[in-house]
């Protein structure tokens, strides 16, 4: 017998993850914990270049989800994935959106410095993403009576943070994309929330200019001295994929950070 506490919490329930890469993304926390509770998934990824990774994930934990190939910076692939759903599930609960790309010299150095056209591919994958990625998935969600949407953000979209750059900037209009979409959604029962991690070592933060030095200062200035973690992170995206514990929250950036945003000098 499981001795998962949370087993069969979602049972029947679907959901896709966009996003996942590595073993270390915050996606595949997430994704874990739905799937421990009984939650049905699939996931997108890009190409071939990341199906490999995704694919062994996969089969090793999860046998027989659902893998569709998606750029999000195509909407015709986007709703491509959402009828793909339609077809293997009938309806979806929870749509996890966890994408977000900069160029990397966009990501050292000075803001002033950022290219237009970085700008604007940060801000299509990072943010722009989330809107046409629910725009899709609306109709799906309302056959099932309502759902969740569950985006991932950062803090460096309300503060800066060196060299984050171009990306806090995206995150700043992500975050907004969330407060919106859960207006315009919320009267069909969807709700709409973004979960703010900490920094965790995922193959993505690797290409942040001196990220091993933010993940120091993090322990030493957080409330409870510490990092978080994947698992933590994905407890928090559970919550939110359940009815029974979050049905009244929408529009909100839930910080998981050891308190760190709470804090000032």
């Amino acid at each position: 017998m499981s001795d998962n506490k949370f087993q069969g919490l979602l049972a029947g329930k679907t959901g896709v993850i966009f996003g996942v890469a590595h073993k270390t993304s915050i996606a595949w926390g997430i994704a874990k914990k739905l799937h421990d509770a009984g939650m049905k998934l699939a996931f997108t990824y890009q190409g071939e270049r990341l199906l490999d990774n995704v694919k062994k994930l996969v089969d090793e934990e999860m046998p027989g989800s659902l893998l569709i190939d998606c750029d999000v910076t195509d909407d015709a692939q986007v709703e491509a994935v959402f009828t793909k759903l339609d077809a293997e599930f009938g309806k979806l609960h929870t749509v996890v959106h966890s994408v977000a790309f900069a160029k990397k010299e966009d990501l050292a150095g000075g803001f002033i410095d950022t290219s237009r056209d970085g700008f604007m591919l940060a801000h299509n994958i990072s943010a722009y993403s989330l809107t046409v990625v629910a725009k899709y998935a609306q109709p799906l969600l309302v056959k099932n009576g309502g759902g969740s949407i569950i985006t991932l953000t950062y803090l460096g979209g309300e503060r800066v943070v060196k060299n984050y750059n171009v990306m806090g900037v995206a995150k700043a209009a992500l975050d907004m994309s969330v407060r919106y979409l859960a207006s315009d959604l919320g009267p069909q029962n969807i709700r709409v929330n973004a979960i703010s991690a900490g920094p965790i070592k995922t193959l993505a933060a690797r290409g942040i200019s001196g990220f091993s030095d933010i993940l120091s200062y993090m322990e030493d200035h957080t409330p409870m001295k510490r990092n978080v973690t994947q698992d933590e992170v994905g407890g928090t995206g559970l919550y939110l994929a359940c009815d029974e514990l979050s049905s009244g929250v929408t529009g909100e950036v839930i910080h998981v950070d050891a308190g760190f945003h709470a804090v000032g000098f």
